[in-house]
């Protein structure tokens, strides 16, 4: 029994930095699409007009490029690629995997749900009676290409964590 406990320590610990080392890296991904957000919907939203679309469109851009970039290095910094912290055990390991496994499942729920959002905007926005179409218009073009962007990325993220 100490032999097997002995010899699976080192299998359970290679595995929980791995997916640690996988989480961190995704999570870097998530950080320059965020980045790449900021910078290029914040250098476009001053120079657009705010009775247009792509106004609304940049502006939206940069509050899902924000949160991306708060949850990325939120996520980064919580992240234990090395050694893990003091008193972590193999049960603590899978149930960790499991649940990051769950939040980025959920989360491509949730994306779905965006996409669907989006939906909603730009029919709206096309409606004859709708007020500020170009808002409508400019948030469903943002928060579609926001929610497609994250979908893919949950989902794969779900697929490495769960199958590499």
């Amino acid at each position: 029994m100490l032999l097997t406990t002995l010899l699976a320590g080192p299998a359970w610990l290679a595995a929980y930095q791995h997916q640690e080392l996988l989480l961190g890296r995704g999570l870097s991904v998530l950080g320059v699409w965020a980045v790449l957000n900021l910078l290029l919907s914040g250098y476009s939203l001053p120079r657009t007009d705010a009775r247009e679309w792509h106004h609304h469109f940049h502006l939206m851009n940069c509050g899902w490029g924000f949160v991306n970039a708060v949850l990325a290095a939120l996520g980064i910094l919580r992240s234990h690629p090395g050694q893990p912290p003091l008193g972590f055990t193999p049960a603590a390991a899978l149930d960790s995997q499991l649940l990051t496994e769950r939040i980025f499942l959920v989360n491509a729920v949730l994306d779905v749900g965006y996409l669907l959002v989006a939906l909603w905007l730009l029919r709206r926005a096309a409606a004859p009676a709708a007020r500020r179409p170009e808002r409508l218009y400019g948030f469903g073009r943002s928060i579609q290409l926001q929610g497609a962007f994250l979908l893919v990325f949950d989902a794969a993220m779900w697929v490495v964590l769960r199958y590499f």
